[in-house]
């Protein structure tokens, strides 16, 4: 159970009950809360409209965490992202495994096992983690801008364990 336990500071100031991790103001709430949400919005706007306004939300949050924390670490290249995966997994969204990462050309390939969403709504025959994808490209627009790569990315969803017939989620980022 504790394979992936986090190696991270929680730290709560006693004034204002305000989370932080890694220097980061943190929301810690139940799964059911955030998905009952998600999905609530979700009916409210349509999939499609909810999915390119989280995407643009998702992809400048990643840019921005990707920053804060390769400063906070010391952290630079590749390492920033694999970071970056390595704390989405700690943090109850899943497990992400980068498959292929090359940051010059632009591209990643990224697993996801025992999403959050799946594990809430079970197999409802369609993608339902689109809520990552902009996280994808946002982090990899950050590493490669750090570096001095001029790539713009975009990423998609290829599957989703959600849906028939998958056993886990996939994601490709690819430049623009």
């Amino acid at each position: 159970m504790g394979h992936h336990a986090p190696d991270m500071p929680i730290q709560v100031d006693d004034d204002t009950g305000v989370w932080t991790t890694d220097a980061l103001p943190m929301l810690y709430v139940p799964r059911h809360f955030f998905i009952n949400n998600h999905v609530a919005v979700e009916e409210a706007l349509g999939a499609d409209v909810y999915a390119e306004a989280l995407y643009k939300a998702g992809y400048k949050s990643a840019y921005f965490w990707c920053q804060k924390e390769a400063a906070e670490h010391g952290l630079a290249g590749d390492a920033v992202f694999l970071h970056y995966m390595k704390r989405l997994s700690q943090r109850g969204w899943g497990i992400f495994t980068t498959q292929s990462l090359d940051v010059a050309a632009g591209t990643c390939r990224v697993r996801l096992d025992h999403s959050s969403f799946y594990l809430q709504l079970g197999k409802v025959d369609r993608k339902v983690e689109y809520m990552f994808t902009g996280w994808f490209a946002g982090a990899m627009d950050q590493v490669a801008e750090a570096q001095g790569v001029a790539v713009r990315t975009q990423a998609h969803q290829v599957q989703s364990q959600a849906e028939t017939g998958c056993e886990f989620g996939l994601f490709e980022t690819t430049p623009i």
